[in-house]
């Protein structure tokens, strides 16, 4: 079993800048690829960002790219999303989520977090 922690969502102007944390504890995190995950009200879950063991691949939903960077420390059991320029469109619950790929897909990952609110005003 891995638990996971999200920290970090709040409320923010558009243009302004968040870093969300997912502690784990449990199993060995470092064995784990690592995936952030999304769900404004009314839609479906979607993907935003993946990251694998060791940190040396990473992929980014279209969205996001080239405003959020995934990356995470194994020493410290936790991954971060650094979210720039920040949209109202990226208001949602964020999820974190651990599994065995790096994968698009929601079913691929066997742990989940509780969620952190983000909300972006325009």
């Amino acid at each position: 079993q891995v638990q996971l922690v999200e920290s970090g969502g709040g409320l923010v102007q558009a243009g302004g800048s968040l870093r969300l944390s997912c502690a784990a504890s449990g199993r060995a995190f470092a064995n784990y690829n690592m995936g952030w995950f999304r769900q404004a009200p009314g839609k479906e879950r979607e993907f935003v960002a993946a990251i694998t063991w060791s940190g040396g691949t990473t992929r980014y939903a279209d969205s996001v790219k080239g405003r959020f960077t995934i990356s995470r420390d194994n020493a410290k059991n936790t991954v971060y999303l650094r979210m720039n320029s920040l949209k109202p469109e990226d208001t949602a619950v964020y999820y974190c989520a651990a599994g065995n790929s790096i994968s698009y897909y929601g079913r691929d990952y066997d742990y989940w977090g509780q969620g952190t609110q983000v909300t972006v005003s325009s």
